[in-house]
């Protein structure tokens, strides 16, 4: 896949970075949390497997040139040492795709992972199977599944954001890590019953013919919308308020769904932006549809007078 589109991107947090495949991916360990009786290097160790197994490994069968490499941040915080080489952390995953024509990146995902469960134990082998998810040890390949299915979920939305439903595949790859997940008394998060919100439903809902309006409105919010500003600001507009509208319909249709709170996260500050210089039309109708589906932003979207 030759995307035609220049990334250049700044993303935060200081990690390892290495060349690869289709991701151009930082990752970091943050151990603050963690008691000073445990040698740290052992998770600078573990910052490098993971970085090297993030970048270097083949993840889809397409060529990306080294200027189409998806830009994407990774952030695991060590909040509890459970003994037995155990970690209990949380992992921040950010994406971000370049928007034509300029050296602007949109943030495709922004997400926060609370219930990551792993063990680790210097130089151990850093794989993952996806016709083998669980491994010898759940525990052990619990961390590689977690990556390897935001991964597929990064991919999804960078293909979705380029091509009508284009990320398919790779949404359908994260739903069968879930499906096959690693299985311990000690991991959560992909199960249904768990919470109203994880990996779970996350996946559920991206492949979900219920929600099958999200990739067209993932599609017009790129394609149609942010790509074209440089040209057509005001049919770039145009775009947007298209992606709303399926938002909207998404909304009414399946209230409180998981995937309508993860599409808007990261993305508030860029649409106040976007609709602060539109027709009072276009900005009327702006702020009637975030207000009432991104309740958690709702009060950044009252600028928009």
């Amino acid at each position: 896949m030759l995307k035609k589109y220049v990334a250049v991107a700044v993303l935060v947090c200081s990690s390892l970075f290495a060349q690869g495949q289709e991701l151009q991916a930082r990752f970091s360990v943050i151990t603050s949390k963690v008691s000073t009786q445990i040698d740290k290097k052992v998770f600078q160790t573990l910052q490098t497997a993971l970085t090297n197994f993030l970048n270097n490994r083949r993840w889809t069968n397409d060529a990306f040139q080294p200027t189409e490499k998806i830009q994407c941040n990774f952030l695991l915080t060590i909040e509890q040492d459970l003994g037995n080489n155990v970690y209990k952390g949380k992992l921040t995953v950010q994406a971000a795709r370049p928007v034509y024509n300029t050296s602007y990146d949109s943030p495709l995902m922004n997400y926060l992972d609370d219930n990551v469960v792993f063990r680790y134990v210097e130089f151990q082998p850093v794989e993952f199977n996806e016709n083998r998810v669980q491994g010898n040890d759940p525990l052990v390949a619990n961390i590689t599944a977690v990556l390897a299915y935001y991964v597929n979920i990064i991919l999804g939305l960078d293909y979705d954001s380029f091509s009508l439903k284009g990320g398919d595949a790779y949404f359908q790859k994260a739903w069968n890590i879930v499906n096959n997940a690693p299985e311990s008394k000690d991991i959560t998060g992909w199960k249904s019953f768990e919470s109203l919100r994880n990996r779970y439903w996350l996946a559920e809902n991206l492949n979900s013919s219920r929600f099958t309006l999200i990739h067209d409105a993932i599609y017009n919010y790129y394609r149609s919308g942010m790509d074209i500003f440089y040209e057509n600001e005001d049919a770039g507009r145009g775009g947007l308020l298209n992606s709303l509208n399926f938002l909207n319909t998404i909304n009414n249709e399946n209230p409180n769904s998981m995937i309508m709170q993860f599409f808007f996260q990261g993305k508030s500050n860029e649409l106040v932006k976007v609709f602060s210089k539109a027709t009072a039309e276009q900005k009327t109708r702006a702020k009637d549809i975030l207000t009432r589906i991104d309740i958690t932003n709702s009060a950044a979207y009252k600028e928009l007078k």
